[in-house]
């Protein structure tokens, strides 16, 4: 694997390039520069910050009190690190659900202030317009259907869409619109195994999934869930490859029990 130095700065073409290629895009999200880091090292494709760091950082159940201001701060703060990933900036609740316009201001703002290289917008035909707009500007638009956790409190709790043909169908219809508008990609949550093969295969920009399946053309998960620094809950659609919590919790009484008993510092920790 190349260095973090060493490797092209991923952008939207190159990520069609992979697309097109039967290459699959990886994708995580990151809050900060130093997780941004430790992510861009690794290698990945596409780094989200995502509107989730009002969960995972910042205590909210849900996404929607988040604003603006804690998305472009944090946004600042992971591109200070200078990722060769494509950093893609979560426009949270009701920063583009008025009006087109209402988007193409906000938006500028993560490019402009935030510095990420692209936007994540949720919801399908509705918001298409508000996906063109941007678009039209020169702002690459990350779309996002399913599951959309900024409407959790108008349907009641998180539910798995599309397992009516109805449903499934309107779906399609939201992905083949957010493709029309422009959108580079679209993220799939939470759908069925089969529809999210059938929208993947519908389109010709990628499929990112989360909780969708193995069809789609990449795969996005948490920072926190998959390290297991989140342990509110473990969502279905997360695995598990570290355990952070536990081995934080561990290192921090361990540091705990050597001051109180004397053993840190020592003369090696001290200055003359």
């Amino acid at each position: 694997m190349k260095a973090q130095s060493e490797r092209e700065k991923v952008t939207v073409r190159e990520l069609r390039r992979k697309s097109d290629a039967g290459e699959t895009i990886v994708a995580v999200t990151a809050y900060d520069a130093l997780t941004a880091r430790l992510v861009d090292g690794v290698g990945f494709d596409i780094i989200l910050v995502g509107d989730s760091l009002g969960m995972t950082v910042l205590g909210y159940e849900n996404t929607v009190p988040v604003t603006i201001e804690d998305c472009l701060y944090h946004a600042a703060a992971v591109t200070r690190a200078r990722p060769t990933a494509l950093v893609v900036g979560d426009m949270p609740f009701l920063t583009y659900q008025v009006s087109p316009e209402q988007a193409l201001v906000n938006a500028a703002r993560f490019l402009q202030e935030g510095g990420t290289d692209a936007v994540k917008l949720e919801g399908g035909q509705f918001i298409a317009p508000a996906i063109r707009r941007l678009v039209q500007a020169g702002i690459p638009v990350l779309g996002h259907i399913g599951v959309l956790p900024q409407a959790v409190l108008a349907v009641g709790g998180y539910r798995v869409p599309g397992r009516t043909p109805e449903e499934a169908d309107a779906l399609v219809a939201d992905a083949l619109a957010v493709q029309d508008a422009g959108a580079f990609a679209l993220v799939l949550e939470c759908l069925p195994m089969a529809l999210s093969a059938r929208i993947t295969e519908a389109l010709d920009i990628p499929t990112i999934g989360i909780g969708a399946g193995p069809h789609c053309g990449g795969q996005i998960q948490v920072l926190h869930d998959v390290v297991g620094l989140f342990e509110a809950f473990v969502p279905r659609h997360t695995k598990r490859y570290a355990f952070l919590a536990e081995a934080m919790r561990e290192a921090l009484g361990e540091y705990r029990d050597e001051v109180r008993s004397g053993e840190f510092p020592t003369q090696e920790h001290s200055f003359k």
